[in-house]
């Protein structure tokens, strides 16, 4: 039996890049039909971005396209827009993220496509919410971290580096894609009862805000007392009127910090974090763990207030134990006593880590040719009665045939659209 949740669901996939494309691939590794419209003679733009080898796909581009078909289409021909316009009358969802105003342009906008197939659900993703003052802006992700007041509360506190810093994992991009595919799920949903297709507009502006939710926690207390007590900053330090920068603090009260292991000079990623938790008998045990019982009876360590206050010297006294043992080395002496903390691990020892090639975590995706099996990050989520397939990704335009001949279109239609540049594929044909 196929349980999988999408089966029988078509999507138009209309996007590109990072975005949209984490949101399209999501829907196709739960078992729908996605079809992606790629431009003629180039595709989408992540094919030729930091390419390992010219005549290969992009990693980036494999990462962000699995289970998809690829048709090439230009979209702003005649024939270009009847075949989309079949493709919508038939889709369940129609997913764009191309700049605003580009599909009124097209005449693919929400209400042409609402008119066509009233069923479709309509998913867009944009920079910012159309009420926004910044709505005009051109969004790339780091765009949407800086005006989401992610930048302004990441990195470092003080000294030199006490500077705006966005994000190396692209939060704006990945992120924006899975809350559209939140609500493009939601509207499937909803569609059972109404029977009626939605608009959804997701802006990586929003997606970013809701990653810093807790942020406005942070300024919502700083409003009321003037301090965080949380932050490296207090007691000693004044605050200003706006949530600062918080260093490798954990941020919800207990006291967390990154600490330095056993080769760290000459390992970037030498450290482990640690976290002290406020319960009396959790302060105990890592005491134990430790070997600080004096802790136990000092009133300047005692209380969770009193730690509050003399961060400073609680971090100083345990890195001097942490960097006498390597990362791994102080997460095997801590857990046993229930102490929170992990090594700090790069993107390497995590790929090298077999226990996650778990079918979820980790999967192997045969690509075959030349680019043969590579690695990405599977579906985020299990599902006790499915697993997803995680086929290659399309070729350019290799599915256009199909797909065409699916519409209804006689072979001599399908062979004068390659001709005339509706749907050409890249002339090498292997991208």
């Amino acid at each position: 039996m196929n349980t999988a949740p999408l089966q029988g669901i078509k999507v138009i996939d209309f996007t590109n890049v990072q975005s949209g494309p984490s949101c399209t691939q999501m829907l196709a590794w739960l078992g729908a039909e996605v079809i992606k419209i790629e431009r003629p003679g180039s595709g989408d733009a992540t094919r030729n971005e930091l390419q390992f080898d010219p005549d290969c796909p992009s990693y980036y581009f494999l990462q962000l396209n699995s289970d998809k078909k690829s048709l090439t289409l230009d979209a702003a021909t005649p024939d270009g827009k009847a075949i989309l316009t079949k493709l919508i009358e038939q889709a369940d969802i129609f997913v764009e993220n191309l700049h605003p105003g580009a599909m009124d342009k097209l005449g693919f906008s929400w209400d042409d496509v609402h008119k066509l197939n009233p069923r479709c659900i309509y998913g867009t993703i944009k920079g910012f919410p159309p009420t926004s003052k910044y709505k005009d802006l051109k969004a790339y992700e780091p765009i949407a971290q800086v005006t989401a007041a992610a930048a302004s509360t990441t990195g470092w506190y003080s000294g030199e580096y006490n500077v705006p810093t966005q994000s190396g994992a692209a939060l704006g991009d990945s992120n924006t894609g899975m809350h559209l595919l939140i609500g493009l799920l939601a509207a499937l949903m909803q569609r059972e009862r109404t029977g009626v297709g939605s608009y959804v507009y997701q802006s990586m502006h929003n997606a970013c805000l809701n990653l810093c939710r807790i942020k406005t926690r942070d300024q919502l207390t700083l409003d009321r007392i003037g301090y965080l007590t949380q932050f490296m900053q207090y007691p000693n330090e004044k605050f200003p009127d706006y949530v600062p920068r918080s260093g490798n603090t954990e941020g919800s009260g207990v006291l967390g910090w990154t600490y330095k292991c056993l080769g760290w000079e000459t390992d970037p990623n030498a450290y482990a974090y640690i976290i002290l938790q406020r319960g009396a008998k959790d302060f105990e045990k890592a005491c134990q763990a430790f070997g600080f019982e004096d802790w136990l009876t000092n009133p300047d360590f005692n209380t969770a207030d009193a730690r509050d206050r003399h961060k400073d010297e609680i971090i100083k006294r345990i890195e001097a134990w942490s960097m006498t043992r390597t990362k791994f080395d102080v997460v095997k002496a801590l857990a046993p006593y229930g102490v929170p903390c992990a090594p700090v691990l790069n993107t390497k020892e995590i790929m090298d880590d077999e226990s996650l090639y778990d079918g979820n975590t980790l999967v192997k995706i045969n690509q075959g040719g030349k680019v043969g099996e590579f690695v990405t990050v599977g579906c985020p989520f299990t599902i006790s009665n499915y697993q997803p397939n995680y086929g290659p990704c399309p070729t350019l335009g290799g599915n256009t045939d199909e797909v065409l001949k699916d519409l209804g279109y006689t072979t001599d239609q399908i062979e004068s659209f390659a001709k005339n540049g509706t749907t050409a594929p890249m002339p090498n044909g292997k991208m």
